[in-house]
């Protein structure tokens, strides 16, 4: 392990090549402080022929990689194990923007970038990058492409898979793929951009990326709902669809519960909405004509939908701090869990044809086997998927409860995701938290196949070991 680490000043400087116990720290543990690992070294590569060097040498010595970007999963991703013999590959210094391409709307930018920064950029060149999450003013854009991020515009814009157009790519043997391009089509066989997409590390480390641009909405106007159902939550979906089309930009779902928690913890996010529906709607539409238009369309759907009986009140903001702050309102939801105290989260998607029946039967099922037990859904209606997140009674010990219970109710909320033909990662990915549960949601001869391109692509399995697939 010495001969290893005193090679390392070989390809990077020593500041860069981070040994001691407190500089490791900020590191080792993931946003949920649900994983907490050790590690050899932390290493701060600045381009991608630092990451190839750094790659070739722990080829050499097998020795095992985890690459790491902003940190911010919640599936233990980018968090080593336990046996202190892994190194840290963080690509925060790898921030750059490389080009912006005007006529071809396109920007390339290091795996280091962050999100918000790419948005900013993006505006100001008159473009909206369209990936939106709560964590965009810290997590990267290597990262978000690496577990095929989702966050609130994929009703419109689909996941960052959607958003990329090229890669560039550092293989376990240390080679680099310049698959850096910006073209729409492109059918020369295998997609190798697709295979790296959402692999978590596991096959590849993605240090560069090409990403769509779209223009510049002249107008947004966002609007917060009451439902008294998922049914009728759906159908109002559907209307919007509809009637709006491609101006539907945002469509997300929170539930009484979940908003209670939120207002317990950030009092001055109270739900505008009187008495806190069953559910509340934020929809936001988007549009490139005019203010006049959106606004008219959407009240006309709103008519529509009030004569339908699919909604019983409706607060549309008046102005940009209004609509941010229901936005706020949506993404605090998060927060307020971690200020409850730990609990149990699946993020799941289910067909929205079976979505209420899903939520009716499977709060059915976790009410009467823990009575008392609180359940904090929330999520991108739009597209199927929920934060379907489970909180102990209240005066219990989040602690003790999660690990008595975790097994369970992870069990019972996986089988009815399986019933409904759905997914039991809509967008944070599988990490090491649900290596164990992927086996049975893929099936043996996905799950086969997956094992057969981990091995082909990295046969030492040095590259973020033990994530994702096991082999």
């Amino acid at each position: 392990m010495q001969n290893f680490i005193n090679q390392l000043s070989t390809v990077l400087e020593q500041k860069y090549i981070l040994t001691k116990d407190e500089d490791k720290a900020p590191y080792l543990t993931d946003w949920r402080k649900r994983f907490i690992g050790k590690a050899l070294a932390v290493l701060l590569p600045c381009n991608s022929a630092e990451v190839s060097n750094i790659v070739k040498l722990c080829a050499e010595h097998q020795i095992a990689i985890v690459p790491q970007g902003g940190h911010t999963g919640f599936c233990g991703g980018a968090t080593p194990d336990n046996s202190g013999t892994q190194i840290i590959l963080n690509l925060k210094r790898m921030n750059q923007i490389r080009e912006i391409d005007i006529a071809n709307q396109t920007i390339t930018v290091e795996a280091g970038c962050i999100l918000q920064t790419l948005q900013e950029k993006a505006v100001e060149q008159g473009f909206l990058f369209p990936l939106s999450l709560g964590a965009e003013g810290s997590c990267m854009i290597g990262g978000n492409l690496a577990t095929n991020a989702g966050g609130t515009n994929v009703l419109r814009y689909g996941n960052a898979r959607d958003l990329c157009l090229g890669l560039e790519v550092v293989t376990a043997k240390g080679e680099v793929w310049n698959g850096i391009k910006g073209l729409r089509k492109d059918n020369t066989g295998y997609d190798l951009r697709d295979l790296f997409v959402g692999s978590e590390g596991t096959l590849g480390i993605i240090t560069a990326a090409v990403m769509k641009l779209y223009p510049l909405p002249i107008s947004q106007w966002t609007t917060l709902v009451a439902c008294q159902s998922i049914a009728s939550s759906i159908a109002l979906l559907n209307l919007f669809q509809k009637r709006a089309t491609s101006l539907l930009t945002g469509f997300e779902m929170m539930t009484q519960e979940s908003l209670d928690l939120n207002e317990k913890h950030f009092p001055h996010m109270a739900n505008p909405l009187q008495g806190n529906p069953p559910f509340t709607i934020l929809i936001e539409l988007s549009d490139h004509e005019s203010e006049e238009h959106v606004r008219q369309l959407l009240e006309t759907i709103l008519e529509e939908a009030f004569e339908s009986h699919l909604i019983s009140n409706a607060v549309i903001a008046s102005n940009l701090g209004q609509a941010n702050a229901f936005w706020h309102m949506r993404e605090h939801i998060t927060l307020a869990q971690a200020e409850e105290g730990a609990n149990l989260k699946h993020d799941i998607t289910i067909p929205l044809s079976s979505l209420d029946s899903f939520i009716k039967e499977t709060d059915a099922l976790m009410r009467d086997k823990y009575p008392g037990v609180r359940i904090i859904n929330f999520g991108h209606l739009g597209d199927g998927n929920l934060h379907y997140n489970i909180a102990p009674p209240l005066g219990l010990d989040p602690k003790i409860f999660n690990e008595s219970n975790e097994k369970p109710i992870h069990e019972l909320v996986y089988a009815q995701v399986e019933r409904c033909h759905g997914s039991i990662s809509a967008e944070h990915g599988v990490g090491q938290l649900k290596l164990d549960d992927l086996r049975a949601h893929k099936g043996e001869v996905a799950h086969e196949l997956m094992k057969t391109l981990k091995r082909a692509l990295d046969p030492q399995n040095i590259l973020n070991p033990h994530k994702v697939v096991s082999i």
